[in-house]
């Protein structure tokens, strides 16, 4: 199955921050696989914009190495050349004024214009400032920021109204990768496009919902920074947010951005405060031949947390009773990003013992091994008797939409292709961003007050044991964490 590409208008986008970390592990080589496959229109352009001196030819160099760094089996296309004579490159001092005007001249009218800061949130409103003081952005003009969208409520609000002061609500772009995952994506299409699940999506059939982010990798290099923040405010407050409007909000009345959005505010607004004894945090310990998080973040008296496990109710008629499991964390045993809808026993069965114990339940895969599986109860095969199994009815993306997954985008070029549209239906709203924070802060101010210290866990298991029994108190079990 091919990709339907979708055309979009020439444009210039600007990257401030272009010769980053970001802009070399995703951003440059995603938007060529894009201009691979035929949505960068004769005329569009990319500038990098950053502290460093480079002249056009030397940037160019840049994204060379990035792409054959960072890039898959595209790298080898020989399209690479036509793309590299696509990128430009100013000098910029955010803060000051060198670069300005050398950028403004670069401009031209006629195409959108799209600036993605690629940079510290301290620098966001230095950018904006600077953008409309030499008209550099106009009404039309799009901007991408990304995460962290403040580190509390109050920086959160501070941060949107110094977006607001130079750029309208309609311009602004918060992204999170998460939400241009194929399979996040598909979960409004299972759930509002089949007949066969929407009708049982609430609390008559569901018994509870689990999502999972797990990583195996320790905050390494990124230790002063993470320190700073933990996994409530770098995983739980926005990448496990959505992905749990997404799963529980009600149908929009369209596929509109504001109208996806309102639906998945009213799920924010809806979540019930946590009480202390139905979270857990943890912090990893030192394995054999691994360091333990304080040695990693290098703050031996480190109260910061690695791992976080919770249980979420909703206040609303759809979710009443049905409990959302959350956990996260790093240094665990597999790289796994899950979502799992377990349903509720059958009213009645017509087996007994072991054979009665059998629950349907839907799997959506975002990491890795994109697709989605429903497990269903047969008969084994054989004689023997009425013997039932569970088994997976599987949709990996890789199989059912080309080989090693070509025809499936990056989040990362899916979300810039839907900037340079004008969509943003797939990027967080100011007010949801301020009402996740005034969900969330509560829980950190909770922990604050009473100084409360994050459980060891071992590095390679599932997390704390604590996040266990949190779970095993209602007579459930986490999900086994697989890679």
């Amino acid at each position: 199955m091919v990709s339907r590409v979708i055309p979009v208008d020439p444009f210039d986008l600007v990257i401030f921050g272009g010769t980053g970390d970001l802009a070399r592990r995703k951003i440059l080589p995603g938007l060529f696989r894009r201009f691979i496959a035929g949505q960068m229109p004769e005329g569009s352009r990319i500038i990098g914009a950053a502290r460093s001196e480079h002249d056009d030819a030397e940037y160019r160099e840049v994204a060379r190495a990035a792409i054959e760094e960072f890039g898959g089996e595209e790298k080898k296309d020989p399209a690479l050349q036509d793309f590299l004579g696509r990128l430009h490159y100013v000098a910029i001092d955010a803060t000051g004024e060198g670069g300005w005007s050398q950028l403004s001249g670069l401009m031209r009218d006629g195409v959108v214009r799209a600036f993605y800061f690629s940079v510290a949130p301290s620098l966001f409103g230095p950018l904006a400032e600077r953008l409309h003081q030499h008209r550099i952005a106009d009404g039309d003009s799009r901007i991408v920021v990304e995460k962290p969208f403040g580190r509390d409520l109050e920086s959160a609000k501070a941060l949107n109204a110094t977006l607001a002061s130079h750029f309208d609500e309609r311009q602004i772009y918060r992204i999170d990768h998460y939400l241009g995952k194929e399979t996040v994506q598909n979960l409004m299409a299972i759930r509002f496009g089949n007949v066969l699940f929407e009708p049982l999506w609430n609390s008559h059939y569901v018994d509870h919902i689990q999502i999972t982010v797990a990583e195996t990798v320790g905050v390494g290099g990124r230790g002063a920074y993470y320190d700073k923040s933990g996994a409530m405010r770098d995983m739980v407050q926005n990448h496990l947010m959505q992905l749990l409007c997404l799963i529980a909000m009600e149908p929009p009345a369209q596929f509109e951005a504001d109208a996806v959005r309102d639906e998945k505010l009213k799920v924010i607004r809806a979540l019930q405060p946590v009480d202390a004894h139905h979270i857990v945090r943890g912090q990893y310990d030192a394995g054999e031949d691994s360091p333990s998080y304080r040695q990693d973040s290098e703050n031996p008296r480190s109260f910061t947390e690695s791992f976080v496990a919770m249980r979420v109710m909703i206040a609303n008629w759809r979710w009443a009773g049905v409990p959302f499991y959350l956990r996260t964390g790093k240094k665990l045993k597999a790289r796994s990003s899950e979502i799992a809808v377990v349903f509720k026993d059958l009213g009645h069965s017509m087996f007994e013992g072991d054979e009665a114990r059998h629950r349907n339940i839907l799997s959506i895969r975002l990491q890795p091994n994109e697709g989605i599986d429903l497990q269903v109860t047969i008969k084994e095969p054989g004689p023997g008797g009425m013997r039932l199994v569970d088994v997976p009815l599987d949709m990996t993306f890789a199989d059912a939409l080309g080989p090693d997954g070509e025809d499936v985008p990056d989040a990362y070029e899916r979300l810039i292709m839907d900037v340079i549209r004008g969509n943003q239906t797939l990027f967080m709203r100011g007010d949801e961003v301020e009402a996740a924070w005034a969900w969330t802060d509560p829980i950190i101010e909770g922990w604050e007050r009473r100084a409360d210290v994050p459980k060891l866990y071992e590095q390679g298991t599932g997390g704390p044991e604590d996040a266990q029994m949190l779970i095993h108190r209602d007579g459930r079990r986490w999900r086994d964490i697989k890679g």
